[in-house]
């Protein structure tokens, strides 16, 4: 494929490091004190106890609930693993799907915030095109090592 500067696969690839920053900030932007002492729980309990949808609602309180500073940690970094997943090239397709599942996921939980939705929807297509255009290619761990 013909493209002014790069090749398709090192679009691909700057697609894919671009939406790894974009966790990594996810990641950074975390007040870290609060958010570990169940800040950012607290505020999504809040967010799925007032849910439209029943299955969200006693999804979190079955699955989030009862361990709030555990799912504090998971998030924070899955975040903290998609982004440098995402950057370095290494375990793409799995970075990939994971940030897509975890974007549904916040897509979902804020279905009433048209703000978040905008974010996570264009993050969830870069991570198809990510993965369908199989952007481990160029300037991966993954590419270097003959994986995928």
């Amino acid at each position: 494929m013909d493209t002014i500067w790069l090749d398709g696969a090192e679009w691909l690839a700057v697609l894919r490091i671009g939406l790894g920053l974009w966790w990594l900030e996810s990641w950074r932007h975390k007040d870290k004190k609060t958010w570990f002492q169940g800040g950012g729980i607290t505020w999504a309990a809040g967010i799925a106890e007032k849910h439209r949808w029943t299955a969200v609602r006693s999804g979190f309180a079955a699955a989030v609930t009862p361990r709030p500073r555990l799912m504090a940690y998971v998030v924070a970094y899955a975040e903290l693993a998609l982004g440098l997943g995402l950057i370095l090239g290494f375990l793409t397709p799995v970075a990939l799907v994971g940030g897509l599942l975890l974007n549904a996921l916040y897509f979902v939980l804020m279905i009433h915030d048209w703000a978040e939705q905008g974010q996570n929807s264009m993050m969830g297509l870069i991570s198809v095109v990510g993965l369908f255009g199989m952007s481990w290619q160029s300037w991966s761990v993954d590419s270097a090592l003959g994986w995928f």
